[in-house]
């Protein structure tokens, strides 16, 4: 798609050093002197003799690149003057003003709906643009790299990050003419069709691998690697016959299971020192994610109770029903750690079952099925707890044929995992390639007006273009 496209003829230096040179005719400008910024003070509650009203909250803003009818709002009520100064309008651009992540704020998302009683909520910041502005512009540029970098820096706090108001008014954008604006946002908006078309497609590929997977994972631990093993009926309805020297046990009778710290206790007159704890976010499916592990400090009393030994297996109380009761193995990447109490710590005994077994046989059908069965669901979300978990029923094989079911799943799961490799490495440079093409274009490194012109007309409704699913071959030339 960006075939044919040159450089501008001539250019200037912005007097930005993260934006470098910008076309002789556009601007650089604060968004002070382009923007009315208003910071909302709304929240989530119902009083009397207020007006019933929508609420935009963070979450509907950090999930959703564009805010559109198909949104869902939490319903509150707002004073007319709320209504009045944090109402919404359709260009609206609104950002995450602060998080407990510094990486979060400033993530912005478009309005693209007029709607007269949908309304501004706390933590986040309104963006009108003035007459030498388009909204969608400005959702652009506020999308690329280097402004999120000049959000990073302005960032302040220890525990929670935020922006002050002069900071995010003294963020300094190119500005072309409203004209090439458009021909900005019509370009870019075209590409990101056709690469979301292109993710989506590999993401849909990584779900068809991973049924494979867990397909390769449940026949392992449910039958083992012998086709001719005599069987015996399991006694469970949905799971049939398993192999007839395997044992059936309450995960009680084979594990620990350790709760952890729960947050917000007050110590006093105690020596307190700070440990590494995992939080839900640490604990992913079938690996960790430690690139942000946050500290407590606690007195070492409580933190031996929910200390963190080799071998446990970490289990999350809830999340989306698709995870519900993963698990993945601790292999003591962090010295004395503690875990959140939404995580349990299952600690096999090492005589009669290995962890890397638990944690497969909680990939399985079998295993999935279970936790949906039993878990505790709201809208979207289920959750499980310790006395569930303890009676999921283990099926037990001696501890060398463990051994050998996990020296199988090496071998069988090798070309899968590899292609799940190579696929999320795909949608990783996909996605590279759209943060290099949208600074490129927005800081004018690019020309696209001509061809931006020759491009047809898209559907107005982002939830269409949403749910459009795009052919791999839409995206060769992206």
């Amino acid at each position: 798609m960006i075939e044919g496209l040159k450089p501008y003829a001539e250019y200037k230096e912005s007097g930005l050093p993260w934006i470098g040179k910008v076309p002789k005719h556009w601007e650089s400008r604060r968004l002070r002197h382009v923007c009315d910024m208003r910071v909302s003070n709304v929240d989530k509650h119902t009083k009397p003799g207020e007006t019933p009203v929508r609420l935009c909250n963070y979450v509907e803003v950090y999930k959703n690149e564009r805010i559109c009818e198909s949104t869902r709002f939490m319903a509150a009520t707002a004073s007319e003057d709320e209504r009045i100064r944090f109402g919404l309008r359709k260009g609206d651009v609104l950002i995450t003003k602060d998080s407990e992540q510094w990486n979060d704020i400033g993530v912005p998302a478009l309005v693209e709906f007029e709607a007269p009683d949908l309304v501004c909520g706390y933590h986040l910041a309104i963006l009108r643009s003035g007459s030498d502005l388009h909204g969608s512009f400005l959702h652009r540029v506020l999308g690329s790299h280097f402004i999120a970098a000049q959000f990073h820096i302005e960032a302040n706090g220890v525990t929670r990050y935020g922006l002050s108001h002069g900071a995010i008014q003294g963020i300094a954008i190119p500005l072309p003419p409203l004209d090439e604006q458009s021909a900005i946002v019509r370009f870019l908006d075209h590409a990101n069709r056709k690469i979301d078309g292109f993710i989506r497609a590999k993401r849909k590929l990584i779900g068809l691998l991973n049924e494979q997977k867990q397909a390769i994972i449940h026949r392992a631990v449910t039958r083992g690697l012998d086709p001719d093993v005599p069987l015996k009926d399991s006694g469970i309805p949905w799971l049939g016959e398993i192999p007839k020297h395997w044992e059936v046990i309450p995960l009680k009778g084979v594990c620990t299971i350790q709760s952890g710290i729960t947050l917000g206790k007050t110590y006093t007159d105690q020596h307190l020192t700070n440990f590494p704890y995992l939080r839900v976010a640490n604990v992913q499916a079938g690996h960790l994610s430690l690139t942000n592990v946050k500290t407590l400090r606690l007195p070492s009393s409580d933190a031996t109770r929910s200390m963190l030994q080799i071998g446990d297996v970490l289990m999350t109380e809830g999340g989306d029903p698709d995870k519900l009761g993963r698990g993945c193995v601790w292999n003591g990447e962090l010295a004395n750690c503690v875990h959140q109490n939404h995580i349990f710590a299952v600690r096999p005994s090492h005589k009669k079952m290995r962890p890397r077994y638990l944690s497969a046989l909680l990939e399985s059908h079998y295993a999935k099925l279970y936790f949906l069965r039993t878990a505790k669901q709201t809208t979207n979300l289920a959750s499980t707890n310790k006395t569930t978990i303890g009676q999921f029923r283990v099926l037990l094989p001696p501890l060398n044929e463990q051994d050998s079911i996990l020296a199988g799943l090496v071998t069988g799961l090798e070309s899968v995992i590899a292609a799940i490799a190579r696929t999320e490495r795909e949608i990783a440079l996909m996605q590279e390639y759209r943060t290099r093409l949208t600074a490129d274009i927005v800081t004018g490194k690019l020309d696209v007006r001509e061809a931006a012109a020759k491009l047809p007309d898209l559907p107005t409704d982002s939830a269409a273009l949403t749910d459009e699913v795009l052919d791999d071959t839409e995206t060769e030339d992206a």
